[in-house]
């Protein structure tokens, strides 16, 4: 019964006092009748269980309770209001990751799996999922619980990861000493968004932050789709006024509750489209140039090799592909040198991102891909004795995560219950971690 009261009158504290009184009676008669119906009370061992996960939802209170009200935009969160036919053309085609899968993906759990076999310590666990779960940034001390949950699989997590409340607690931007998440979370009874004079209601505090209607909400996650994550705006002519919300949140009207308010104001959708594909996908050279990395080549001839550098310039639009965690994704540079007949002469390839045992420890590096700014690729290339060397050909590819060195692939599969989550996984692995083409380039000599 303890257990629960606690759960009814959640919300109490984030209801202004003069409306106290009525909620309070309203609870008293729900709880009485569930009772009646023959509801019995927990355990002192449920108790025991779920008193961290109480402690948590005193300040990220689930979702389920926000959808009372924000039923439209919980639905949207959830993936489970149908879609418009331009969120189903070509161009936004990965409808299926979802804020609300932040935790339940078996993709997380995976890429989480293999990571916790390099015996990361307390302070990088809560830092890997200060972005999947902010929740850890005001309760450190239950990371290694909510972990427990994802590894244990989807039906096992009870702790939302990116939830309505974990956005809408957010104040604005700071400083991280290791870089990354830079949002300020303020862990209190107030709710936050862009509108200047949110309406009182029954339910919580509601207050207006600036950071809402800027670039570096999101950038204090995703914060390599621009080379300044404090900057509110978007640099450059092409994208002036506009930032990421006015497209991944796709505008309408009408109220963002279903009970009241205006119904022809403007509102953002929370699905948050976007993309993951390669480049080489996009036929239009327009939108190649715009969103996709470019490589240039700049070599000459010297003494029987082939001296220079690639140049991979990202612009200053967000659109910098692919998608995907910033701090997993993997480059890898190819340069080739050809003859006349095609023949390869001489290869070089390099990779830039970090291995699993690299990751988190120290600051989080910028990744080559990273908008606004360009990666200098210094080579060398040997040219045989008696042999014409004709072509370069200069390309970049990426996968979304490292390759995992065998040996730590079989610790995490081992750790598995089941043969059909080792087989999953395994597919997981193989097709995330595979190099994908992104952009090329070929010179003449």
């Amino acid at each position: 019964m303890k257990n629960m009261f606690r759960k009814k009158i959640r919300l109490l504290k984030k209801v202004p006092m003069a409306n106290r009184l009525a909620l309070m009676a309203i609870l008293g008669i729900f709880c009485l009748s569930e009772v009646g119906f023959g509801q019995q009370p927990s355990t002192a061992v449920g108790e025991e269980e779920e008193f961290w996960i109480e402690e948590i939802e005193q300040i990220f209170i689930p979702s389920e309770q926000c959808k009372q009200c924000h039923d439209r935009h919980y639905e949207e969160w959830k993936g489970m209001r149908e879609q418009t036919m331009d969120l189903k053309t070509f161009g936004r085609v990965d409808g299926a990751l979802l804020h609300g899968t932040a935790l339940t993906s078996s993709v997380f759990k995976t890429v989480l799996g293999l990571w916790l076999q390099t015996d990361p310590d307390q302070e990088q666990r809560t830092r890997c999922l200060s972005c999947h779960a902010p929740a850890v940034t005001v309760f450190p001390q239950h990371t290694d619980r909510i972990i427990d949950q994802v590894i244990k699989g989807a039906k096992r997590v009870k702790i939302e990861g990116i939830s309505c409340s974990a956005c809408h607690l957010i104040t604005g931007n700071q400083e991280n000493a290791f870089g990354h998440p830079t949002f300020k979370m303020e862990a209190g009874a107030t709710f936050y968004g862009s509108y200047a004079e949110p309406e009182e209601n029954l339910v919580h505090p509601s207050g207006q932050a600036d950071i809402y209607r800027g670039a570096h909400y999101c950038a204090s996650c995703h914060f390599d789709k621009v080379k300044d994550v404090t900057r509110p705006d978007i640099p450059g002519e092409i994208l002036k006024g506009t930032i990421c919300q006015d497209c991944h949140m796709e505008r309408s009207t009408g109220s963002s509750t279903s009970q009241r308010g205006a119904l022809t104001r403007p509102i953002g959708r929370h699905w948050f489209q976007g993309i993951v594909i390669p480049g080489i996908m996009l036929s239009n050279r327009n939108l190649q140039a715009e969103w996709f990395s470019r490589v240039d080549i700049e070599a000459k001839k010297v003494k029987g090799q082939v001296e220079g550098e690639i140049l991979v310039r990202n612009g200053a639009l967000p659109h910098t592909f692919p998608g995907g965690d910033p701090v997993l994704k993997q480059f890898y540079v190819k340069i080739t040198l050809k003859n006349s007949n095609g023949q390869v002469l001489d290869q070089y390839q390099e990779r830039f991102g970090r291995t699993f045992e690299e990751l988190l420890r120290g600051p989080i590096p910028r990744p080559f891909v990273n908008g606004g700014i360009t990666r200098h690729v210094p080579f060398s290339l040997k040219v045989p004795q008696d042999s014409d060397a004709v072509l370069i050909e200069a390309s970049v590819s990426y996968s979304l995560i490292p390759e995992p060195s065998k040996d730590l692939t079989k610790k995490f599969l081992e750790s598995l219950a089941s043969d059909k989550e080792r087989e999953a996984a395994e597919r997981i692995i193989k097709d995330y971690s595979s190099p994908r083409l992104l952009t090329f380039r070929t010179m003449d000599l």
